[in-house]
């Protein structure tokens, strides 16, 4: 088993779902985050079009602020989904722009449904 753990803009949540719910994905996690990567919090303007407010704080800061919003994923599959998964999720989206996100793949020792007993595998269907 494995984790992915994906970092999106806000604006690609719904889009992003959609596709991992056609690949039926069972479940996943989406926490909203804040933070910046290689771009140093410069706003873009995909960043912008979401929250407006942020190009106010971006020009306060010199045209850079601290932390830019994102959403989390963190989805655990089975290893021979991981693939697919990843893929779909870089084809959703992928813009070619800055601030386009990331995606960490961590390996899982175990999983176990709390309600049943189910642990592996069986505890992720």
């Amino acid at each position: 088993m494995k984790e992915i753990i994906a970092i999106i803009r806000p604006k690609k949540v719904v889009p992003t779902k959609e596709a991992l719910e056609k690949l039926g994905v069972p479940s996943l996690t989406a926490i909203p985050v804040f933070g910046r990567g290689k771009q140093k919090g410069i706003a873009t303007e995909l960043d912008i079009e979401i929250r407006p407010e942020i190009l106010d704080q971006s020009i306060k800061a010199g045209r850079r602020m601290e932390y830019i919003p994102k959403r989390l994923f963190s989805i655990v599959a089975r290893n021979e989904d991981v693939d697919t998964i990843v893929e779909t999720i870089m084809n959703v989206n992928q813009t070619g722009d800055i601030g386009d996100g990331r995606i960490f793949i961590c390996p899982v020792d175990d999983a176990i449904r709390v309600r049943t007993d189910e642990q592996g595998d069986n505890a992720l269907l």
